[in-house]
């Protein structure tokens, strides 16, 4: 009793105790491997071929020769179910930066603005492909040598959108999505969004790039960053894949967290508010091979984000598509991606401390 009671004097009332211990309790239900997936029920898509054997790989230019153009694309018949140009696991390697002269030439159907539209067949899907960016042109290189060719076997209509923010003021990877998002449905009536992270590598080209019509879908569920394994059950980073309606039914993504950490699990517990679940690549299936480096400038830790995290339920509706603002400065056709650059100005911690 002499314990509560010091517990519980003025100067120390329960409540706070209790918020507290709230709190962090629920940051570590996010952040530790969950055994029993309470929070976000996570569900794996039917691995139609089993297991892969990863020992035995394909070039990735593999049956791009056979891909000619009709010489009527009005009498073109719709693309079959599944590809027969699909080869399984891939040859990746970093070792050698490549050119974008090198891969335009390799991927000639590609037109402005990377978008691809199959030359043999009407494409059933269309998806669009966002990778936030800024300093790492090198990544940039490989993600495009390696996507193009993996989309153009699944016989896909897509377009992949690099958004670029300008400066080196405190990064927002998910607030760049946002911007990804608004700026490729004004071009196209899109099937899939693909939330793409510049430097994840697909290794196997049967994990199809398109939407689960039901629920929002993680792709990247088997990272060589985590031995090919998820690091708890609630993570929803690296790639992502919504619909449209699945987008805005979760008000997109958050716009508040500058620098590293804390958008993903923001996400997961979108879609669970939101009155869904998560829908994952199998694990022998969502192998991706990240490039390493090191901590970007610009791109430090969020010591924000464990609080920010725990107040998704009262954020979530107002922080996102609905109150996104930024100045585009530039929406450019390159050869391999439409660029969009914009200005999002200083982070509010950054403003802090100028003030």
């Amino acid at each position: 009793m002499w314990r509560m009671n010091r517990l519980c004097s003025p100067n120390r009332p329960c409540t706070l105790l209790l918020v507290a211990f709230l709190q962090l309790a629920f940051v570590l239900f996010l952040y530790r491997r969950s055994q029993a997936g309470s929070f976000t029920i996570a569900l794996y898509e039917e691995d139609r071929v089993g297991d892969w054997d990863y020992s035995k790989t394909h070039d990735v230019y593999t049956n791009l020769s056979l891909v000619t153009p009709s010489p009527d694309r009005q009498t073109l018949s719709s693309c079959p179910d599944e590809s027969p140009l699909l080869v399984g696991p891939l040859t990746i390697s970093f070792q050698k930066i490549p050119v974008m002269s090198k891969i335009a030439r390799k991927n000639p159907y590609v037109q402005a603005g990377g978008r691809y539209t199959p030359p043999h067949c009407k494409a059933q899907y269309k998806t669009a492909i966002l990778v936030p960016h800024r300093n790492r042109e090198p990544h940039l290189r490989h993600l495009l040598y390696y996507l193009h060719p993996f989309l153009q076997r699944q016989q896909l209509q897509y377009a992949i959108y690099v958004i670029h923010q300008t400066g080196n003021r405190t990064f927002n990877r998910a607030k760049l999505l946002n911007v990804g998002v608004r700026e490729a449905l004004k071009d196209e009536d899109w099937d899939c969004l693909f939330l793409h992270d510049v430097d994840l590598i697909p290794e196997n080209d049967h994990n199809l790039y398109i939407c689960n019509e039901k629920y929002p879908k993680h792709v990247s569920s088997a990272m060589n960053k985590f031995l090919y394994r998820l690091p708890y059950k609630t993570y929803f980073g690296g790639v992502s894949a919504l619909t449209p309606d699945q987008y805005l039914r979760i008000n997109g993504f958050p716009n508040t967290y500058w620098g590293w950490g804390g958008e993903d699990d923001d996400i997961s517990a979108r879609i669970y508010l939101a009155g869904m679940k998560i829908i994952r690549t199998p694990l022998s299936l969502g192998h991706y091979k990240m490039i390493s480096h090191n901590m970007d400038v610009g791109n430090e830790k969020n010591e924000k984000r464990f609080d920010m995290v725990v107040k998704v339920s009262r954020s979530w509706r107002s922080d996102g598509m609905n109150s996104i603002d930024y100045n585009l400065l530039h929406k450019e056709e390159f050869p391999l991606y439409t660029n969009i650059t914009v200005d999002f100005g200083n982070s509010p911690n950054v403003q802090a401390k100028v003030n």
